[in-house]
């Protein structure tokens, strides 16, 4: 089980579990007007989930989302007396979470691009740099069952669409507040006026900034209608293409690798900035992995809406160590998105740093459905 991330100082006492995500805060000091912990854990605790969510649509990474939830339930936490009715609790959580999240975003402190740092492997030259160095995956079980009944009547997004790692890449390259503007209006529904009081702003201003923020998506990938809809998780379309992804890249055939990729397909592989687009250049980048006899044992998972797999290394007797967690989008009966992450984010998913035992079979993406 994940858990939230540790707030430091003093009075940041409170910690949180990821599935429950129980947060303890401290006792109320003698005379003070903060309420009762049990009371705030009833009141707030309906939201926890949700809120998490929105501050990792916001923020793009796993922990930093983990940091600003915490801060928003100690800020709510303090200043719960103080709540007025005007809006409803849920609101008053999320206007918050927003501004705790606008307020990371300005500080500028993200995650440092890394260099590359896989002994024995020399890479290509990239195709390019990505911009988003600090995008982390989060698990399904963090988004799924949320009630979309609380979505408001302005919603347009599906949430698996709004989950994905597309959409949520190309809301980091948009500025602060259209992102807020957009996640509060086209993602969870809120009326322009909730949100215009959320960010201490006109209704006017809230618009452009909408507007603005909706052809920042258009112009982005995310938003490229010839990607293909992706199948349904699980599906017998998603496990086909699945199954011989894994095959192929267990084996370090990159003939099958490159069959089972789109045209554009691109590989990312934050915090490393490098990024390769087209099956060309994808096909040199693995053909030098595997050329440097680095195989693999694939364990399924999912992330983001999409299939995923922590990755191990083999040789013929033991899998061992983990080198991380990559993330597939499937579409058209292709892959048109591998994003690699590091292998720390592998026990966010329940798996090991180190895989002990015996070797466990080939993963493709877990029960199908019809």
């Amino acid at each position: 089980m994940a858990h939230l991330g540790h707030i430091s100082g003093s009075s940041r006492a409170h910690r949180a579990e990821s599935e429950g995500l129980a947060v303890h805060v401290p006792d109320p000091a003698v005379g003070s007007s903060a309420p009762d912990r049990e009371d705030f854990q009833r009141l707030t605790q309906p939201y926890h989930r949700e809120l998490r969510v929105h501050c990792y649509r916001m923020l793009g990474s796993f922990h930093d989302a983990d940091d600003a939830l915490q801060d928003t339930l100690l800020a709510a936490w303090q200043h719960l007396s103080g709540f007025e009715d005007r809006a409803s609790l849920r609101t008053w959580l999320y206007r918050i979470a927003t501004n705790k999240c606008l307020d990371a975003r300005r500080s500028a402190i993200r995650r440092a691009a890394r260099e590359w740092n896989v002994p024995g492997v020399r890479p290509p030259e990239p195709t390019r740099l990505g911009e988003v160095t600090w995008l982390e995956p989060i698990p399904d079980s963090w988004w799924t069952g949320i009630a979309e009944t609380s979505l408001g009547p302005a919603a347009r997004y599906d949430q698996r669409e709004a989950i994905s790692l597309a959409f949520v890449t190309a809301l980091q390259l948009l500025p602060p507040r259209q992102v807020a503007a957009l996640v509060l209006r086209d993602v969870l529904g809120f009326p322009a006026a909730e949100v215009a009081e959320m960010l201490d702003c006109t209704v006017e201003a809230v618009t452009s900034a909408l507007k603005r923020a909706r052809a920042g998506l258009r112009r982005g990938r995310a938003a490229d209608p010839g990607r293909g809809i992706s199948p349904g998780p699980g599906s017998r379309a998603e496990q086909a293409v699945l199954g011989r992804f894994v095959r192929a890249w267990e084996s370090a055939d990159v003939e099958a690798l490159v069959s089972v990729l789109s045209h554009d397909v691109l590989m990312t592989m934050p915090p490393i900035p490098f990024e390769y687009v087209g099956t060309e250049r994808v096909a040199e980048f693995c053909g030098r992995l595997f050329a440097a006899g680095r195989r693999f044992r694939l364990v399924s998972t999912r992330a983001n809406g999409q299939p995923a797999f922590g990755a191990y290394l083999r040789t013929e007797r033991e899998v061992g160590d983990g080198v991380g967690v990559y993330v597939l989008r499937v579409a058209g009966g292709r892959i048109t998105d591998l994003t690699r992450f590091e292998h720390t984010m592998l026990p966010v998913f329940g798996l090991p740093d180190r895989w002990a035992g015996p070797i466990p079979p080939s993963s493709s993406a877990g029960t199908v459905r019809e």
